[in-house]
């Protein structure tokens, strides 16, 4: 019996890791590079809400296998969330739900809120969220003005620091596992503090071992053709050195 000969990988088999542009569904991402480069598979590993910004790592080819891997990296990001404001979506995105003043909290009291996020917490997922309920996303529920009880989810979170305090805004990194929601992070936070919390600005700077220092801008990736892309991806073949 003849052994059968493996596949060698073609040149689009592998990772290319986006700096995704505000505004811009990690869908949309996926689909203009599909459409742009006339690949036949294309995921991501790990989605950013449309108002975030950063690492978005694509899966193309192949590379579509990594999915569990990648997606199952811890994160890291960069924000700023705005004290005094709640919407409903938890972020700037939303509905402004309810606004109350916070001239009177302090760099100091942010900090020692944030203590209590260290380490393992429960987290309950937003409604605006792609969470499914028998079978529909939370957020088709929310747009109909729904809203069910949610089960807390476990995640950790390594580190939570304030990187800077201009009040009503505070600029914070965190490192979590996956599946935090930085928004719900936001979100308590402003009411432990007693004013509410959304947040404002959203940046993922790391994905697992990948980081957003090797990203390259949507502009940059579509000035390439099928014959250049495959030098700003991460091939397989690479990846398993």
């Amino acid at each position: 019996m003849r052994n059968r000969r493996r596949r060698e990988p073609d040149p689009f088999d592998g990772i290319l890791l986006v700096d995704k542009p505000t505004g811009w569904t990690s869908h949309d991402v996926v689909a203009k590079i599909r459409n742009h480069f006339k690949f036949s598979k294309v995921g991501h590993g790990g989605t950013l809400d449309p108002l975030a910004t950063g690492l978005l790592v694509l899966l193309i080819g192949k590379g579509t296998k990594l999915s569990d891997r990648i997606m199952g990296g811890d994160k890291t990001y960069e924000g700023t969330m705005h004290l005094g404001v709640t919407t409903s979506s938890q972020d700037a995105d939303g509905e402004v739900l309810e606004e109350k003043d916070a001239s009177h909290i302090t760099r100091e009291q942010v900090e020692a809120a944030i203590e209590n996020y260290l380490g393992d917490i429960e987290q309950i997922p937003p409604m605006v969220s792609a969470i499914k309920k028998d079978g529909v996303a939370l957020y088709k529920l929310a747009r109909k003005g729904k809203e069910i009880e949610r089960e807390p989810r476990k995640i950790h979170v390594f580190s939570y620091e304030v990187t800077g305090f201009d009040n009503p805004f505070v600029h914070f990194r965190v490192q979590s596992t996956k599946g935090t929601y930085v928004r719900t992070l936001a979100h308590d936070l402003g009411n432990d503090l007693g004013v509410g919390a959304s947040l404002h600005a959203l940046r993922r700077t790391a994905s697992g071992k990948l980081n957003i220092e090797n990203a390259h801008s949507m502009e940059n990736i579509l000035a390439c053709d099928r014959e250049t892309i495959g030098k700003k991806m991460v091939l397989l073949g690479d990846m398993a050195q």
